[in-house]
């Protein structure tokens, strides 16, 4: 009973919050601006009172939702003069979006990031946090303030992988676009991305790796297949099968070249060096054809040398060997994607040297089209020549 007493407690509290404040901004646009004014928080990073927030009904106690975030909301949206521009409460169905992905208005990616699970607010946001200048017509007209009413309904982390086994929730934005790929140096812990469980770097931190930019800091919850697995790791006091929660900051990398990216003298050294790596793992398969390690160090120097199909032969090899190696599962993902990178490169290749050759023929045709004109002339003038001089004599 205790328990149902204090949530109806809570309830009647938020509901009071909400008539209040829903009474304040049923004024018009200078009396709803004056609410504001007297009881909101600013919460722009500015601080220059482009979105101010009113809590209407406190949240749960915990986290925030955070850069990445899937979010989902009920929202109300009016214009200073009361008029109603959208809501999904009358559509019945929450709205959902990414958070700080630009998906929405500025002041919605700002204020969502303040609230707590459950929490409600009013927002007024000024037209450089809404639409600007030119508004959004036909709804909203030009330099366009709104005001806002928003329900923090949910929120988890973005999946980086189709099973849901590593998600990331990024506490600090990196820098630029670009991204490790496969082959990529990581640094501090310095590993090559695709080989860090060689590091004891989970495979779930390398998988996400490929999703983080320079300067990014996000946790990452990685279930147990990709962080130690059934083994667990004594040594960390992980005990098997144990789900695990990594913060990561990227602090630096260096991009690992495309095999068409590579000058003559860049791609002998490459395959200097997967030679001899490949050399070593041959002579073990030599003794052993099921060496798990051997099978996937074999098709890692195959995938390095571009032989993708011959390197997702071995990675289900080792599939078969153990089905459990997570390592292999990635590397057979990447070898997919590397397959599919290839194909699209080699279309862009022929379909310039198809056009080049095209233009060739048209330019060839062009001048043999001229040489016949030419000789075509020549040879009547040369007739014309021969009349005149028979009728003359």
């Amino acid at each position: 009973m205790g328990n149902n007493k204090l949530k109806l407690n809570i309830t009647v509290s938020c509901q009071e919050k909400k008539m209040t404040t829903d009474q304040d901004l049923s004024m018009n646009g200078q009396s709803a601006v004056a609410v504001f004014a007297a009881k909101a928080i600013d919460v722009t990073p500015s601080k220059d009172k482009g979105v101010l927030k009113i809590l209407k009904c406190q949240g749960l106690d915990g986290d925030r939702p955070m850069i990445g975030d899937r979010v989902t909301v009920h929202y109300t949206g009016r214009l200073l003069n009361g008029q109603k521009l959208d809501s999904s409460l009358d559509r019945k169905e929450p709205f959902s979006f990414c958070l700080g992905k630009g998906q929405v208005i500025k002041a919605w990616d700002i204020t969502v990031m303040t609230m707590q699970k459950g929490e409600v607010c009013s927002l007024l946001c000024s037209p450089d946090y809404a639409y600007g200048a030119p508004g959004n017509p036909p709804k909203v007209p030009p330099n366009s303030s709104l005001l806002f009413e928003v329900e923090l309904l949910d929120f988890q982390g973005e999946m980086l992988t189709e099973d849901g086994g590593v998600m990331r929730r990024i506490k600090t934005k990196g820098e630029g676009f670009t991204n490790p790929n496969d082959g990529a140096t990581v640094d501090d812990v310095r590993f090559v991305v695709g080989e860090a469980e060689d590091k004891g770097v989970p495979l779930g931190v390398d998988r996400a790796m490929e999703k983080m930019q320079k300067g990014e800091c996000c946790l990452l919850q990685l279930q147990s297949k990709y962080g130690f697995g059934r083994e667990g790791k004594p040594e960390l006091e992980i005990g098997p099968n144990k789900d695990v929660l990594y913060e990561v900051t990227l602090r630096d990398f260096i991009k690992a070249k495309e095999s068409w990216e590579m000058d003559l003298k860049e791609k002998l050294e490459l395959s200097a060096e997967v030679k001899r790596k490949g050399n070593l793992y041959f002579k073990v398969m030599e003794l052993d054809a099921k060496n798990e390690k051997a099978l996937y160090r074999r098709g890692e120097a195959r995938r390095c040398r571009n032989e993708f199909s011959l390197a997702m032969a071995d990675f289900r090899h080792v599939l078969q060997v153990n089905p459990l190696n997570r390592a292999a599962r990635a590397q057979i993902t990447i070898c997919q994607r590397k397959l599919r990178e290839h194909h699209e490169q080699d279309k862009k290749i022929y379909a310039n040297m198809f056009q080049k050759f095209a233009e060739h023929d048209k330019k060839v045709g062009k001048q043999k089209r001229r040489k016949d004109e030419s000789v075509k002339g020549s040879g009547e003038m040369g007739n014309k020549r021969r009349r005149r001089s028979q009728e003359s004599s």
